[in-house]
């Protein structure tokens, strides 16, 4: 069977794809490539343990978080397409190139506490339209649905890509023969109704009253109100609990909670958030922080924190009218 190459894939697309928009995505893709032999050699490379100091968010940098994020800046800052450039592990934006045509944040390596025990981690990417010559911090406060494309980049037993640029969520599979990114699966659409869930169990006690009330009744099972039984798959990677449900249904829920009140929530909207939702909507799905659609919040910062559900789409709709 022949497959597309990813650059194939790319010149056939139409509506918010241009060329100039592939080559930021294929560059994307190239740089990915060379973050998954560091991940293929682990140990043997010397990127395992702690780089021994903290990001802009509070949390310990690993070593392969700091090599993904220059990688991707370095890659990417140089790109005659790319105005500016944002980075969960950075405090500020990187300007790139004047009159570049896009911006383009990322989460360089997504579950990196997953590192060192050899379990999957991923590469997370949003493309927005630059808004000025010279871009400015303002220009990256636009909302998900203005977004041009978004994608990520699962390293796992098989390196997978899922993007959209706005028309279906799409999977490619890395072939280590050819070193290209190959069509997989087009069409990708992720049932209404489902019987799997994801959340951090750990976190109960300090959970909002209607997300309680829903995994109680799910826990519930048959004898519940659900009528059904359910099962809970976390793996702490957001990047590998979104790619499960875009092949087989789900939801994962990282709500709003009471263990530290003045955080809206613990992922990223620009960097996590926003691109996840976008293949999830583009493949059926829905997306919301339990009161709005996440695609439709204009943010303040770029580093602001909101609560995510996203996945089936009836089951996000019953969990965002429980906070209703």
């Amino acid at each position: 069977m022949a497959y597309l190459t990813l650059s194939q894939f790319l010149q056939q697309q139409s509506g918010n794809l241009t060329p100039e928009l592939a080559q930021v995505i294929e560059t994307i893709a190239n740089t990915c490539k060379r973050i998954d032999v560091l991940l293929q050699k682990g140990a043997l490379a010397g990127v395992l343990g702690s780089a021994e100091h903290e990001n802009v968010q509070g949390e310990e940098q690993k070593k392969l978080d700091v090599i993904s994020n220059d990688y991707l800046i370095d890659a990417l800052k140089v790109h005659p397409h790319v105005g500016g450039l944002a980075s969960e592990e950075l405090d500020e934006f990187t300007p790139a190139q004047e009159n570049g045509e896009f911006l383009v944040l990322f989460d360089p390596l997504d579950g990196s506490s997953n590192i060192d025990i050899n379990m999957c981690v991923g590469t997370i990417f949003s493309i927005l339209p630059a808004k000025n010559a010279v871009t400015q911090a303002a220009d990256f406060m636009q909302a998900g649905k203005h977004q041009v494309a978004a994608g990520y980049v699962l390293y796992g037993p098989s390196t997978m890509m899922a993007l959209t640029v706005g028309a279906g969520t799409v999977f490619f599979t890395y072939d280590l023969d050819s070193q290209e990114f190959l069509l997989t699966t087009q069409d990708i659409t992720v049932a209404a109704d489902t019987k799997e869930y994801a959340i951090n169990a750990s976190n109960q006690r300090h959970w909002e009253e209607p997300v309680k009330r829903y995994v109680d009744e799910l826990l519930a099972g048959k004898t519940g109100p659900r009528e059904k039984d359910f099962n809970m798959r976390w793996v702490a990677c957001m990047v590998g609990d979104i790619h499960r449900i875009l092949c087989r249904s789900g939801i994962f829920m990282y709500p709003y909670d009471l263990k530290d009140p003045t955080k809206a929530g613990r992922l990223r909207l620009m960097y996590e958030a926003n691109p996840m939702s976008m293949l999830m909507e583009q493949a059926g799905g829905a997306s919301t922080t339990g009161r709005v659609r996440i695609l439709d919040i204009e943010p303040n910062d770029l580093h602001q924190r909101v609560p995510v559900i996203i996945g089936s789409k009836n089951e996000v709709d019953l969990v965002t009218n429980y906070h209703s």
